[in-house]
C-alpha cells in the first residue's frame, strides 16, 4: 500500500533567507529575485510556497515598482512530476490562499503574467507546462487577454542610418505627447489599450494613465523620447526609447492614424533603436508587441529583433477580489 501524502502547507516566505527554498522549482526570472527582494521591488509575504513536508510543490509570487501594491502576479510554478488532478488542486489552492491574504479585498487583482518559450505551442511538454497553469487561473476565474511576441536587438546588429523621410525631435512635455497618444489610441492593436477603452474610458484617458502609470515612471533621460515629423512639421508618431530595472527598451512607439501604411513605423523604430544602441555598454534592446499586431510585428522583424519568447497575460473577469 502505497503512503498517504503528506499534508500539504501554504505559508509566505519567513524571509529573504528562504529563497533557496522558493527556488527549488525553476522560471526563467529566477536570476532576478534576489536583487527584487533587496530592492524592495517584492516582499517576502508576497511570496508564497506549498510544502508536502520538505518537497516544494507550487509557489506564487507578486512584483510591484516600488514595493507599496503588488501590480503583476508573475510567479506560479507547479511540480509537474506530480499527476493531474492533484497538481491542478494543489495550485488552485495555493493562488486562492495567497491571494486572499496579499490581495486586500475590494482591490483591483493584478493581472498574471507568464513568459514561455516562441514555439511552446509545438513543443508538447512546454504545452503541457504552459496550459496546466492556464487551466488553474481558468478555474480562478481569469480569462487570456493577450499572448505577445518578445523581441530582442542584440548588439551587433545594423541599424538603419536616418533615411531623411523624417525628422526627429525631443518630447516636449506630458502634453505634447499626450496629443499624440490620444488619436494613437483609435484603432489600436494593443490588447491592453483596446481593454482600457472598452473599460469605459475615452482614448484621452486612456492615454493619460498609460503616461502616468508606466511612462512617467521611467528613470532614464525623457530627452530620449522621440516625436517624428514629416518635413513640413506635421507629427507622424513617436517613440519612447528608456530603461526599465532590467534592461533597455522600447516602451511604446505609435503611429497616428493618418500617417499609417505609409511605412513610417520602420523610420520609428529605427531611431529609438539607434537611441537606445548608443548608450554605453548595451548589449541587448528587448521590446513586446501583441501576436495580433501584424504590422508592429513585421518592422521589428525588418529591424533585426529576434523573437526569443512569447508572453501571455491573463486577467479575471471580476476587477476586484471579493
Amino acid at each position: 500500500m502505497a503512503p498517504a501524502p503528506q499534508e500539504l502547507t501554504i505559508r509566505p516566505l519567513a524571509g529573504p533567507e528562504e529563497l533557496g527554498l522558493f527556488r527549488r522549482l525553476s522560471y526563467t526570472l529566477d536570476h532576478e529575485l534576489a536583487d527584487d527582494l533587496e530592492s524592495g521591488r517584492r516582499r517576502p509575504e508576497w511570496m508564497w510556497v506549498a510544502l508536502r513536508g520538505e518537497r516544494l510543490v507550487a509557489r506564487i509570487a507578486w512584483w510591484s515598482l516600488g514595493g507599496e501594491a503588488p501590480l503583476l502576479l508573475d510567479f506560479f510554478d507547479l511540480d509537474d512530476t506530480l499527476p493531474e488532478p492533484e497538481r491542478g488542486e494543489i495550485g488552485l489552492k495555493l493562488l486562492e490562499t495567497a491571494t486572499a491574504a496579499v490581495v486586500p479585498a475590494g482591490a483591483p487583482r493584478p493581472e498574471y503574467g507568464r513568459f514561455v518559450p516562441a514555439d511552446w505551442r509545438e513543443d508538447p511538454a512546454a504545452r503541457e507546462v504552459v496550459e496546466a497553469r492556464i487551466r488553474v487561473m481558468e478555474r480562478s476565474g481569469a480569462r487570456m487577454l493577450v499572448e505577445r511576441l518578445r523581441l530582442e536587438w542584440r548588439a551587433g546588429t545594423a541599424v538603419p542610418a536616418d533615411s531623411g523621410r523624417l525628422r526627429f525631435r525631443p518630447v516636449d512635455g506630458r502634453e505634447d505627447l499626450l496629443a499624440l497618444m490620444t488619436p494613437v489610441m483609435e484603432g489600436t492593436l494593443d490588447a491592453h489599450g483596446q481593454a482600457d477603452l472598452a473599460s469605459g474610458l475615452s482614448a484621452r484617458e486612456a492615454a493619460e494613465k498609460h503616461y502616468d502609470e508606466e511612462l512617467a515612471k521611467y528613470r532614464t533621460p525623457h530627452e530620449w523620447w522621440r516625436i517624428a515629423e514629416l518635413p513640413d512639421g506635421e507629427p507622424v508618431g513617436f517613440v519612447i526609447p528608456a530603461r526599465n530595472n532590467y534592461n533597455p527598451i522600447v516602451a511604446y512607439i505609435g503611429v497616428l492614424p493618418a500617417h499609417r501604411g505609409h511605412g513610417h513605423i520602420d523610420d520609428i523604430l529605427a531611431e529609438g533603436t539607434r537611441v537606445l544602441a548608443a548608450q554605453d555598454g548595451v548589449e541587448r534592446i528587448r521590446a513586446a508587441t501583441d501576436l495580433g499586431n501584424v504590422p508592429m510585428a513585421k518592422s521589428f522583424a525588418r529591424l533585426g529583433y529576434v523573437n526569443f519568447e512569447r508572453s501571455f497575460d491573463m486577467v479575471w473577469e471580476s476587477t476586484t477580489r471579493d
